[in-house]
């Protein structure tokens, strides 16, 4: 008889009786693949910092890649790498003005995804 893991033994059921209903409502919700794969490559965006942190600039103002790079200690090439990144995920928007361009979070879901980690992140 294999040992379980103490760890793990909370993970498990002590019966293996599978609760049809619950299965059945479980796939009739599941989203299909390709938009599970679209909201893990979403997330996946999320886990860079310096990304993170030009969201929280954006929280607070509409900037040009000038603003950011000053603001974060880094060079324009690697914020505007980063806001290329961010722009193709529909996470931040632009708009030209002469010869600037300004960045802005795409919508009010970007603030709140943010929001939400960091709450989550600071419970007890």
């Amino acid at each position: 008889m294999a040992k379980i893991n103490p760890e793990e033994a909370d993970l498990c059921c002590d019966s293996c009786e599978v609760h049809e209903n619950l299965v059945k409502i479980v796939n009739e919700t599941m989203p299909d693949e390709t938009e599970l794969y679209d909201l893990a490559e979403l997330f996946k965006v999320f886990g860079d910092s310096t990304r993170i942190q030009i969201l929280f600039v954006l929280f607070e103002a509409e900037v040009c890649v000038c603003d950011l790079a000053e603001a974060l200690h880094m060079t324009q090439s690697a914020i505007s790498h980063q806001l290329r990144i961010l722009k193709q995920n529909k996470l931040v928007k632009s708009r030209r003005e002469g010869k600037s361009v300004f960045y802005s979070l795409a919508d009010g879901h970007v603030r709140t995804i943010i929001a939400q980690g960091q709450e989550h992140i600071e419970e007890d």
